[in-house]
């Protein structure tokens, strides 16, 4: 039968096996450099990325083919363009992103200059140093993994520079760096947990660690919150004790606008809302609270977000929270870090029921000379009497007239409301509110529009909902009498399913290149594709999981594990827990390792202590020949004794040091030697 060819993959690994030891392990090097490298290119400029990428193929190729090393003449001229061309793209060479830059591109020119062993373990200690500024940009679990990843592969090339004669196989190499990994892992961890910790992100530098981050706005024009909502980065994760609300009763309360320049939405003025925050409007609520626990990403920004109405102002770690005449809710300094909290919510409420509010001007004021149609429609709808019916006649035009909910509306001339009402009729939810809100303004219903979240998605694993920016929502509140504020949502008369089912319900995910069916893959909502909707929220839990209980780790918490420590150690309980759990490692480690011992090394220590026993204990440096010697030269021992221990130490020594033969009786003639020396 003829063999098959072997397969090119399979020839590579046979060259790559085959060569010299030197090559091997500056190969192995490359490659272990290559694993730190390769995520600083989504954040390194382009040139720096294939600047270094040419850079490890020219040392490749010079390894690989026993060429010589380019000279400094032409090396130092090359590192001083690249380093010019760093300040030239950042405008300076101080702070993160210019600063990982020149190291990537040190590390990559350090390897056309490795002429002794020391060069090579410069280049691993910058690849660790390197190894550790990945997580400036990332610090997810991923990331965490990719990098211990990277370690194993430098430590296990520097392992290989370190053997000077025979070099074990490469599995073992990697086995060994593992362990060695394993060993320091006990103490990375008791490091984590009790050394002194700072306020502030896990990792980060001064200034420019948070970067520019995408949030919620104090203001709204059309298209702001489209494109926000094209964003599926959580904005918080929310956990409920108990069973959480409908959908469609999420509302995350965040910034309220009212005032509206005849194109943007504002906060209004900061004098007014000094004024408003002096009188705080009657709350009365009814049924039970809903409580949950609030982990809020960080945004640069004062924002807090809860369901309305919140009961009480949160309690923030190193921060306070202060709470306006409109019931939003904000942070006494930017939230920089993961920043949790527990909130306690009414979902059934009436806000300033009493009469009218002393503020109603202020929500019921429109810019002059502004949508004219818009304008006019308002004042006719003053005609009716009830102002439920003016919002339901609103309500019911969007329902009627075939407006569109839309991610991608057409762009809006000056007159934006009266574009959206009688041209476009295709809008997201800030067209929708902002018309709304214009119309009763108009009708004289006083109204202002409300910003935040909508809805949020449960994940089954974990217990947690994740809102993402993706959820990002604005809806309006008018004031009723007898009733106070409402709170009025017009992007539902359009997409029901927005608020039940969330962005994806109401607009199915663009299909990239127009292909159908991999749009129809895009919606993971668990119904189309289930097993891939159980990966998505297995790998959501564990990255939930991550980013709680390791980057959350701060200040505070590290307190109270210190506090429990401390007070569990008082406890008897934890001393006899620890003094049984140290008692059974060491009758694991004693019985594994009596487990892994060979027999013959075994009778021949129990020899040696036998023989100590009996004043005759052998030296450190004494191999068993030598043993042989001072015991029969001490003739302390009886003859048949001596004898014996004699033949036990000659088999021995040919067992240990001569070729090796097959005797399937050494172990019980070792066995009967050994009962006779006594």
């Amino acid at each position: 039968m003829k063999a098959l060819p072997a397969s090119p993959f399979a020839t590579h690994l046979a060259r790559l096996q085959a060569l010299p030891r030197d090559k091997a392990d500056t190969l192995l090097l490359l490659a272990s450099a290559l694993l730190v490298l390769a995520p600083h290119v989504a954040h390194l400029p382009a040139w720096v990325s294939a600047l270094c990428a040419l850079t490890l193929l020219w040392r490749g190729a010079i390894t690989l083919l026993g060429k010589r090393m380019p000279p400094s003449l032409l090396l130092l001229p090359l590192a001083a363009a690249a380093m010019f061309g760093v300040a030239q793209s950042y405008q300076t060479l101080l702070g993160r992103d210019a600063g990982v830059a020149m190291l990537v591109l040190l590390v990559t020119f350090k390897m056309l200059e490795m002429h002794a062993r020391r060069d090579l373990f410069v280049v691993v200690f910058l690849c660790l140093f390197l190894v550790l500024t990945n997580f400036f940009y990332e610090q997810g679990i991923g990331t965490a993994l990719l990098m211990a990843l990277s370690v194993l592969a430098l430590l296990t090339a520097q392992l290989s520079f370190q053997f000077t004669g025979a070099v074990p196989p490469l599995r073992r190499r990697f086995l060994m760096s593992a362990k060695l990994l394993g060993l320091a892992a006990p103490l990375a961890l008791l490091l984590f947990f009790l050394f002194p910790r700072i306020e502030g992100p896990l990792w980060g530098l001064p200034g420019d660690a948070i970067g520019a981050r995408s949030g919620m706005s104090e203001t709204m024009a059309p298209g702001t919150m489209a494109n926000l909502a094209q964003s599926g980065e959580p904005a918080f994760r929310v956990r409920f004790e108990g069973r959480p609300p409908p959908q469609e009763q999420l509302y995350w309360r965040g910034p309220v606008l009212g005032a509206y320049d005849g194109r943007t939405w504002t906060r209004i003025d900061q004098r007014l809302r000094r004024r408003s925050a002096q009188q705080p409007p009657s709350l009365s609520v009814g049924g039970k609270p809903v409580t949950y626990d609030i982990t809020l990403e960080p945004s640069s920004t004062r924002w807090l977000f809860a369901l309305e109405m919140p009961r009480r102002l949160p309690e923030l770690d190193g921060n306070s929270a202060n709470v306006s005449g409109e019931f939003e809710l904000t942070a006494s300094a930017p939230v920089e870090s993961r920043l949790r909290y527990r909130m306690s919510s009414y979902l059934d409420y009436r806000l300033q029921p009493a009469g009218l509010p002393e503020d109603a001007d202020q929500w019921l004021q429109l810019p002059a000379d502004s949508n004219p149609r818009a304008l006019l429609a308002g004042l006719a709808l003053r005609a009716e009497p009830d102002p439920r019916r003016r919002v339901d006649a609103v309500l019911g035009r969007f329902r009627r007239e075939n407006y569109v909910y839309t991610l991608n509306p057409p762009l809006l001339g000056r007159d934006a409301v009266d574009d959206f009402l009688y041209g476009s009729r295709a809008g997201f939810c800030e067209h929708y509110s902002g018309a709304f809100v214009f119309l009763m303004r108009a009708a004289g219903v006083p109204a202002r529009v409300v910003t935040g979240y909508q809805g949020g998605e449960l994940n089954p694993l974990d217990g947690y909902v994740t809102v993402r920016q993706s959820d990002a929502h604005a809806w309006a509140e008018v004031w009723l009498p007898g009733r106070g504020w409402v709170r009025v949502d017009p992007t539902a008369a359009v997409a029901p399913e927005r608020v039940r089912r969330g962005l994806d319900g109401a607009i199915p995910p663009r299909a990239p290149f127009g292909i159908e069916g991999l749009g129809r893959f895009m919606q993971l909502d668990g119904t189309s594709n289930p097993w891939i909707a159980q990966l998505r929220y297995a790998a959501g839990a564990v990255n939930n999981g991550w980013n709680q209980w390791v980057l959350n780790y701060t200040p505070q918490r590290q307190r109270g594990v210190v506090e429990r420590v401390q007070s569990s150690l008082l406890d008897w309980r934890m001393p006899v827990l620890l003094a049984s759990l140290t008692s059974v490692l060491l009758l694991w480690r004693f019985l594994l390792r009596r487990r892994s011992s060979d027999p013959i090394d075994a009778l021949y220590s129990a020899l040696c202590s036998r023989l100590a026993r009996l004043g005759l204990a052998r030296s450190a440096d004494e191999g068993p020949r030598a043993y042989c010697a001072r015991i029969s030269a001490a003739a302390t021992l009886a003859p048949p004794a001596q004898a014996a221990a004699a033949e036990f130490l000659g088999r021995y020594s040919d067992w240990r040091y001569a070729p090796r033969r097959n005797d399937a009786h050494l172990a019980a003639t070792l066995k009967r030697l050994l009962s006779q020396v006594r």
